[in-house]
């Protein structure tokens, strides 16, 4: 079925030699008024979606779901399954660039439009390796990138071997398709490795060592298809359930470990050839050193906080990387805390949205999503202020308040 709707010192840039590929396409310049295609349609394409608009691009966005948040602002909304190869072809033609919402897009998507002779950024590759969580720790290795031990797993017998030089704890995860803490489980002892296999429904699988960190940070950057690179330094991360909860930047961590992070993100943008945003995020350990977790191709959560605390935020920097435009400026304006607001908020009623803002500090990001569910990401609030402990103080009083009766 397809439905159709129509409708600090600033940080430089890092200039790098261009990488030459033999896709006659990957220097093609976009220019405002073209149609930006969008694959996915959550919050991530909607922000982007709306810098995208005020830049004067049309949006057409493609996913399952109707109604969504990008297809809310996007000019066309395509209702159709990723595997209906049609109506793939038929939405890559309409637009004259596309980009990817969230990395588990079919991987023929990205040949298909290709094969049409329309850019795709970040390129079908990135989707390709990101989109796994086996592939994209082999790619580190590979690569010499710092990451935790791990070994892939297709059986319980392997498992069983595995955790005996892996040691424990350790962290069982599927290779495909997890999210927000989704599709993983976490081993102490001998005893639990049946039930930790079971429970993964035997499907291929990754184990990691578990890492003793201080902190978890990301970096979000951006490369060009000139190959210059800007990022938003490093941000501090809190997780409540495996559910990203709360943001902060700049991350209180000593500048040298700050240069190493953004280094190596800048190194990841380069060894896969992305040209978009790129999120990677890291563990601090406990004795200091960095390792690589995973990465997003495409702006992230922890990211949020630039709409409001930088003068170009990771959504309008997507839009100006994918359609070749150069980048914007990543000066932060001052420190800032990001809080994320889930379904929970709502199963009392309504949130009172009146006290949180009465703090004017505040400011409020809705994703127009129809139902509220336990766990689902509805919206966030961010506040700037003068320190950054200033900062998460405010934006998490303004969140408590939101539960605080009329």
């Amino acid at each position: 079925m397809k439905r159709e709707k129509k409708s600090d010192p600033e940080r430089q840039l890092k200039i790098i030699q261009p990488v030459v590929t033999a896709n006659k396409n990957s220097k093609k310049i976009i220019l405002p008024g073209s149609t930006i295609g969008v694959f996915g349609s959550g919050q991530l394409g909607r922000m982007m979606a709306l810098s995208g608009r005020a830049m004067g691009y049309r949006i057409h966005t493609f996913s399952p779901e109707s109604h969504s948040p990008t297809g809310q602002i996007a000019e066309r909304e395509v209702v159709a399954t990723y595997a209906d190869l049609d109506a793939v072809r038929d939405f890559v033609r309409a637009v004259d660039v596309v980009t990817f919402e969230f990395e588990n897009v079919a991987a023929h998507v990205a040949q298909i439009a290709e094969e049409e002779g329309i850019p795709v950024r970040p390129g079908g590759g990135v989707l390709h390796i990101t989109q796994q969580r086996l592939r994209e720790k082999e790619f580190f290795r590979a690569n010499g990138l710092p990451v935790t031990p791990f070994v892939a797993i297709h059986s319980l017998a392997e498992l069983q071997s595995s955790l005996e030089t892996i040691g424990y704890p350790a962290i069982l995860k599927t290779a495909a398709f997890g999210y927000d803490g989704k599709g993983q489980v976490r081993i102490t002892s001998p005893e639990q490795a049946a039930s930790a296999w079971q429970s993964l429904s035997g499907q291929e699988a990754i184990l990691e060592s578990y890492v003793n960190y201080e902190m978890e940070i990301s970096v979000v950057a951006a490369r060009g298809i000139d190959g210059s690179i800007a990022h938003y330094g490093t941000i501090q991360n809190e997780h409540r359930q495996h559910i990203l909860d709360l943001s902060i930047s700049p991350a209180p961590i000593e500048s040298t470990i700050t240069t190493q992070a953004t280094e190596l993100a800048c190194s990841v943008l380069e060894k896969l050839n992305v040209v978009g945003v790129l999120c990677v995020e890291m563990f601090l350990t406990t004795a200091g050193k960095l390792l690589i977790n995973e990465l997003a191709p495409r702006p992230h959560n922890s990211g949020h906080l630039t709409i409001d605390a930088c003068v170009t935020s990771q959504f309008e920097q997507q839009v100006r990387a994918v359609c070749g435009l150069p980048l914007g400026s990543t000066r932060q304006l001052r420190p800032a805390a990001m809080a994320q607001l889930l379904g929970d908020l709502w199963q009392k009623g309504e949130p009172n949205w009146q006290a949180a803002l009465t703090d004017p500090a505040v400011k409020l990001h809705l994703y127009g999503k129809q139902e509220a569910r336990n766990g689902r990401k509805m919206g966030h609030l961010t506040v700037i202020a003068d320190s950054t402990e200033e900062a998460v103080h405010r934006v998490l009083a303004a969140r408590d308040a939101l539960s605080t009766p009329f």
